[in-house]
């Protein structure tokens, strides 16, 4: 037994270990795919019951805290355990409430699961923890409330979290490409945006964005790109920056490849708006 629970510690210990340098080389922030599980959530529901208590995981900050799910049937919503659970919580959104989502590992047991949160207070909650309210976790398959369908944030930092972002992201059409740039916006998530697009220093840029939504977006037919190296397509967003009163933009995207091998990317071109 004492082997045994060494030898969890010496994983973990690595595990840890590993995200730090990833995040260090700034090349990707989700760990190694060791014992990381991207379940269903239909699979992930079952084995955190309602009043259930997991560690979650921050890929990025590497800092963890401990939350009980409280509700939730599409996707769970949770609370941090404790005073200081919450502060842990708040220093990963340097120190404001955000919507904006996080690829995330929840520790149940001795098993880790990819997941993806946003650090938003809402509705109600339950516990003496200055958490006014509960959030929400989301799994593969996890739904919204609104939708019933999986918010497509979420599932890039799903995939994120269990380290197939790149493989995902290099399966997409142009038109899916345009949605995960605008997405990797919204999101302020770099390692996103790197690899969707031909930007790869984002900080600077990302700073004033508050949110950003997408109007329309013309989606091509898909023979219209089967052999093509170039596709421009016309977006209309609105964007929501520090400041300044939100405003819509209508834009051509220049979705590139260098073959038709090649995984598709967006050529960005200053200014980005």
């Amino acid at each position: 037994m004492y082997r045994k629970i060494l030898f969890m510690v010496i994983c973990y210990q690595f595990l840890v270990s590993a995200i730090s340098v990833r995040a260090a080389e700034e090349e990707i922030t989700s760990p190694i795919s060791f014992d990381i599980q991207l379940l269903n959530w239909n699979t992930i529901n079952e084995m955190i019951p309602r009043y259930s208590k997991f560690t979650i995981i921050d890929i990025e900050t590497k800092k963890q805290f401990k939350v009980q799910r409280r509700a939730g049937s599409q996707h769970a919503d949770v609370q941090p355990l404790s005073v200081k659970d919450t502060k842990i919580m708040k220093e990963i959104y340097d120190g404001k409430w955000s919507w904006r989502r996080r690829a995330i590992l929840i520790m149940v047991d001795d098993q880790l699961f990819a997941a993806s949160m946003h650090g938003m207070p809402h509705g109600a909650g339950a516990l003496n923890n200055d958490f006014p309210g509960h959030f929400c976790v989301h799994f593969l398959g996890s739904t919204t409330h609104k939708t019933e369908k999986m918010d497509f944030s979420h599932k890039l930092m799903v995939y994120k979290a269990a380290g197939h972002l790149k493989e995902y992201l290099e399966q997409m059409n142009p038109s899916e490409v345009a949605k995960a740039y605008t997405a990797g916006l919204k999101e302020k998530d770099t390692t996103i945006l790197r690899y969707i697009s031909t930007k790869q220093e984002w900080w600077t840029a990302l700073e004033p964005i508050k949110n950003i939504k997408i109007n329309r977006l013309q989606e091509p037919d898909h023979q219209q790109f089967e052999q093509v190296l170039q596709i421009d397509l016309p977006i209309d967003w609105n964007i929501y920056v520090k400041n300044e009163k939100p405003k819509s933009i209508n834009k051509e995207l220049v979705i590139i490849r260098s073959s038709p091998l090649e995984p598709w990317k967006v050529k960005v071109e200053e200014p980005l708006f």
